[in-house]
């Protein structure tokens, strides 16, 4: 017997954004900030995101949420399930990278038209983590140009946590390092069956790559 599951049709960008940015208070001290970002970069949010959030991030990735874009909240929550959610629904496949142009035509346009603007800086920084993921040929220049972004969210901490903004400025020019050395990300290899120069080969054994990194203290 052939069962029909039903899909979710409808969606609130509202679910993305309270799950994904809880109001808990999380920037008020440096141990808090750092839980929000290792469980959200180590893979903590992964079941959570299969359970609730399939359907909805495959709506995103065809297009049936564009509308989101037309306000600031609703672009972050469209940018959260373009890059984020298929890193996690979709991990270890091509599909995980899929939405990588998309999310940074998405990011870049929220900062040309003021949306990226009123956001809190943990939600600014998703604009620039999904156009550092981008590969292409603009890649490196992109990561040079948004220096600046990474200023200006560094300028937006609040004071409890604003030591951690030299950790936000060593992760962007630790991943321009590996563009301006290879121009990709590498340990994307195998799975978008990418043959390795030897140079890459040698980083990928390494295991060190920018999104595996814990965020630790700053001292």
């Amino acid at each position: 017997m052939v069962h029909n599951l039903q899909r979710q049709t409808t969606f609130d960008l509202n679910d993305v954004l309270s799950f994904w940015f809880p109001d808990n208070g999380h920037w008020t001290a440096p141990q808090t900030h750092m839980a929000f970002w290792d469980e959200r970069m180590q893979g903590g949010m992964d079941a959570t995101i299969l359970a609730r959030f399939a359907d909805l991030t495959l709506a995103a990735a065809t297009g049936k949420l564009d509308d989101w874009a037309d306000t600031p909240r609703g672009r972050l929550a469209l940018l959260i399930a373009l890059d984020q959610f298929p890193r996690s629904l979709w991990r270890d496949t091509p599909a995980a990278f899929a939405q990588d142009i998309k999310a940074t035509l998405l990011a870049e346009e929220g900062l040309r038209n003021g949306d990226f603007d009123g956001l809190a800086p943990w939600e600014q920084t998703f604009f620039l983590i999904a156009i550092s993921h981008c590969e292409g040929p603009d890649h490196l220049e992109r990561m040079h140009r948004h220096r600046a972004t990474v200023a200006r969210i560094v300028a937006k901490l609040p004071a409890a946590i604003a030591p951690m903004g030299d950790k936000l400025r060593d992760q962007h020019e630790r991943v321009t390092g590996i563009i301006d050395r290879f121009g990709r990300h590498p340990h994307r290899n195998a799975v978008l069956g990418r043959a390795s120069t030897q140079a890459e080969a040698d980083y990928i054994v390494t295991g060190d790559f920018p999104h595996l990194r814990k965020v630790t203290q700053p001292s």
